[in-house]
C-alpha cells in the first residue's frame, strides 16, 4: 500500500496511509527496524452510541501536506455522524517525538460527546513476540518497550491526558486487540500486558451544537524507560502547540535555503518540487545514507522491502541536493560512501543505514567461476555526482581528504576492471538489477566517472592520474562507440555478452542504453544519432495506453498485468526523455514537450503529491512502492534543468 505522508529528522522515520493511519515506524535507523510490523495504527470514532474506524468508506479522507513544510494536512468527514476531523502530523526536528493535533468539529445542531480513539500495536526491533505493554501512572500514559525500544503513548486535551486505555493480546491465538475492546465505546482499562501486544487510548470529548475542540497525541521513541519518561515531559513543559510550530517553522526556513529563480512556472510544479526537496531529505538517515524508499508495503508482494541505500539512487538524490544548495546535506552522502567502498574499489549493490551490507540476489559464482556481485554503475556514479558536488560547494579540504580512499580508489578500479578484449567494463548487473553483461548504460557511467576523476586529479596537481583517467575514459569512449552502437537499428545494444571468443548482442530497446550515452556525453546532445535514438524511444516505448509515459524497456514484466503491453510507465524513465527535449531546446517554444511530460509527472502523482515508483498502465495507480526517491530526484533535477534553460531565453 503506497504511503502518503512521510516524516522524519534522521533518527525517526514515520509513514502515514492514504487513511491518514501511522503504517511504518522506524528506529534507530530511518531504513530499519519498522517497529509496528505489517499493521496500521487505526483510528477510531464512537459518538451516538455507533462506532466508526476510518477503515470504514463512510469517512472521506484527503491526505496532503501543509504547504512547503514537512507536516501532514488530513481532512477526515463522515456525513453520517456529523463529524469533521482534521489532523496535522509532524515528527519534532530535534527530538524522537511524532506529534499530532486533532481538530474535532460537531456538525449536528445539538450538543454531544465523541470519543476518539487510537490503537497502537509495537513489533519492537520488528519481533512479534516478548513485547511487554502497560500504563505508566507516573507519566499518565501507556508504554510499549522490549529491550532497548521504548514508546511512550500519550496525549493532552484541556490540561489533562486520555481518559481510557486498555492493553492486551495483538494478533495471537483468538485475540485481535484491544480495539475490538473499543468498538462498544468503553475501554476496560487492562493495566498491563506481554508477548504479542497492543494498546488504545480514548479521549473523550463534549461539543455544542457545530462546535469545535483540539487536543493532542504523541509516540515519544527512545531506548530506556528514563529517557522516554524525560521526552514526555519536554513535550508538556515546551507544549505540544510549540513543538507543532518551531517544526513548520524549521521545515519553511529549510526550503527557503535554496535560491532558485522559478521564473513563472506552474506554482503546482513548484510545490511539487519542494515536496520532491524535503521527501530526499526525509529518506536522508543521519549516518549519510539516502534510502530508496520507507513503504514497507511492497512486503505485501515480495520477501523483501526498499529500505535500503542504493548508491546508484542515492547519487541522483544527492546530486539535486547539491544543485538545490543542500551540499551539507549531500557530503553526508559522500562521507558514507567513502566509509563503505571496499578496499578493491567497488561498492555494493545496497546498504543498510548502519553501513552493513544489504540484502541481494546476486551470486558470486556462476557455472563454477567466481563473479563480483556489482552493479559497476553504481560506483561511478559516485564520483559522476562527487565531480557537481566539488562545483557547487568548492570544499576543496573535503575533495583532498577522501581523494585516496574514495576517488583514486574507485577511478583505478574502474581502470583495472575491463574486459581484455573490448577495453569496456567487465561484465556487472545492468542498472535495472535484472541482466549480468556489459551494458551502454554502466559503460557510459563508467566513462563519466573517469572524466570526473581526471577532473579532480587536475584540481589537486595529480598529473598523473590526471593524464591515467583522461586516457581511460578516451579508450573507453572509443569502445562504447565501436561495440555497443547498432548502426543496423541506429540505436545502443542494450548489453553484450563475450564467449568463447563472440560477441553476443541483446538489442532489446531499453532507455537506459540511450538515456546513458546522452547524459554521460558519449554523443553530443545535437548528435543526429541521439535525436532518432530518442523519437525511436518516445515510439516504442510509449505505455501504448491513455496513462501515456514511458516504460523502461520492451517486455518488461516487473508488476506488468496485461502482456499485451510494453510494460508500466515509470516516472524516472518517463523524466528521463523530459531532460532530452530540455537539453537540446533551442527555443522557449521547444521546452512545451518537457513541459508536457512535468505535467504529467504531477498529474500522476498521489494527493499528498508522492510519487510512487511506477503506475498501471490502464488504471494509473500506484505500483511497487511509494514514495520512490529516485523519483522525485529525477522529477527536481529535471525542473531544475527546465529553469536553467529557460533563463537562456529571456
Amino acid at each position: 500500500m503506497p504511503k502518503s505522508i512521510i516524516l522524519g529528522n534522521g533518527n525517526i522515520l514515520v509513514n502515514l496511509d492514504f487513511k491518514g493511519r501511522v503504517a511504518d515506524l522506524y528506529f534507530p535507523y530511518i531504513d530499519r527496524e519498522d517497529q509496528i510490523g505489517q499493521f496500521v495504527h487505526k483510528i477510531g470514532v464512537f459518538v451516538d452510541g455507533q462506532f466508526s474506524w476510518f477503515d470504514s468508506p463512510e469517512w472521506q479522507i484527503a491526505v496532503n501536506y501543509r504547504k512547503s513544510t514537512l507536516a501532514s494536512d488530513i481532512k477526515c468527514v463522515n456525513q453520517r455522524m456529523g463529524l469533521e476531523i482534521n489532523f496535522c502530523d509532524i515528527v519534532y526536528n530535534e527530538k524522537n517525538i511524532f506529534l499530532r493535533e486533532v481538530k474535532v468539529k460537531n456538525n449536528f445542531n445539538r450538543g454531544r460527546k465523541v470519543k476518539i480513539f487510537f490503537n497502537q500495536p509495537f513489533y519492537a526491533y520488528g519481533i512479534k513476540y516478548g513485547n511487554t505493554v502497560f500504563y505508566d501512572p507516573e507519566t499518565e500514559s501507556i508504554i510499549h518497550y522490549r529491550g532497548r525500544r521504548v514508546f511512550l503513548i500519550s496525549g493532552q486535551h484541556q490540561g489533562k491526558s486520555f481518559d481510557e486505555f486498555s492493553t492486551g493480546v495483538f494478533q495471537y491465538r483468538d485475540k485481535q486487540g484491544t480495539y475490538k475492546d473499543a468498538e462498544d465505546g468503553i475501554l476496560s482499562g487492562n493495566p498491563i500486558q506481554h508477548g504479542s501486544v497492543d494498546s488504545t487510548i480514548g479521549f473523550s470529548l463534549y461539543l455544542d451544537a457545530n462546535q469545535s475542540t483540539k487536543f493532542y497525541y504523541w509516540i515519544a521513541i527512545a531506548k530506556t524507560l528514563n529517557d522516554v519518561r524525560n521526552l514526555h515531559y519536554y513535550i508538556l513543559n515546551r507544549s505540544p502547540e510549540h513543538l507543532m510550530e518551531t517544526t513548520q517553522d524549521f521545515w519553511r526556513a529549510w526550503l527557503n535555503k535554496t535560491e532558485i529563480d522559478f521564473n513563472g512556472l506552474d506554482p503546482k510544479l513548484v510545490e511539487l518540487f519542494k515536496k520532491s526537496l524535503l521527501i530526499i531529505r526525509v529518506h536522508t538517515d543521519k549516518g549519510g545514507a539516502i534510502i530508496a524508499s520507507g513503504d514497507s508495503g511492497i512486503l505485501r508482494y515480495g520477501a523483501d522491502t526498499y529500505n535500503y541505500c542504493w548508491p546508484r539512487d542515492a547519487s541522483f538524490a544527492a546530486m539535486v541536493l547539491d544543485n538545490a544548495g543542500y551540499s551539507n546535506v549531500s557530503r553526508q552522502f559522500f562521507e558514507f560512501c567513502n566509509q563503505v567502498i571496499t578496499s578493491d574499489g567497488y561498492l555494493f549493490p545496497k546498504y543498510l543505514a548502519d553501513k552493513s551490507l544489504g540484502s541481494s540476489w546476486h551470486p558470486w559464482i556462476e557455472n563454477h567461476q567466481s563473479r563480483l556481485p556489482i552493479q559497476e554503475d553504481e560506483t561511478a556514479l559516485v564520483l559522476y555526482v562527487l565531480w557537481n558536488h566539488y562545483l557547487k560547494a568548492k570544499d576543496l579540504e573535503f575533495i583532498e581528504s577522501i581523494y585516496n580512499s574514495l576517488i583514486k580508489r574507485a577511478a583505478d578500479f574502474i581502470l583495472k576492471f575491463r574486459d581484455p578484449i573490448t577495453l569496456l567494463p567487465k561484465p556487472s548487473y545492468d542498472l535495472w538489477e535484472e541482466k549480468y553483461g556489459i551494458s551502454t548504460f554502466t559503460s557510459s557511467a563508467c566513462y563519466g566517472a573517469l572524466i570526473s576523476a581526471s577532473n579532480f586529479a587536475r584540481v589537486l596537481g595529480k598529473q598523473w592520474d590526471e593524464k591515467r583517467y583522461k586516457d581511460g575514459a578516451k579508450r573507453l569512449k572509443s569502445a562504447i562507440l565501436k561495440y555497443l552502437y547498432n548502426p543496423k537499428e541506429n540505436s545502443f545494444y542494450r548489453m553484450i555478452q563475450i564467449g568463447q571468443g563472440k560477441i553476443l548482442h541483446d538489442e532489446t530497446l531499453d532507455i537506459s542504453s540511450i538515456y546513458g550515452p546522452f547524459r554521460f556525453g558519449i554523443l553530443d546532445v545535437n548528435d543526429l544519432k541521439l535525436e532518432k535514438m530518442f523519437k525511436k524511444a518516445e515510439q516504442e516505448l510509449n505505455s501504448g495506453t491513455e496513462i501515456g509515459g514511458i516504460v523502461r524497456f520492451k517486455g518488461d514484466t516487473y508488476f506488468r498485468e496485461d502482456r499485451l503491453t510494453p510494460g508500466n510507465p515509470w516516472f524516472i524513465t518517463t523524466l528521463w526523455l523530459a531532460q532530452y527535449y530540455i537539453a537540446k531546446a533551442k527555443s522557449k517554444t521547444e521546452l512545451d514537450k518537457a513541459k508536457h511530460w512535468l505535467d504529467w509527472t504531477l498529474k500522476h502523482s498521489l494527493p499528498s503529491g508522492v510519487l510512487p515508483e511506477q503506475i498501471d498502465c490502464f488504471t494509473g495507480k500506484p505500483l511497487s512502492v511509494a514514495p520512490l526517491v529516485w523519483s522525485h530526484a529525477e522529477f527536481a533535477h529535471t525542473v531544475i534543468k527546465f529553469l536553467d534553460k529557460l533563463k537562456q531565453f529571456k
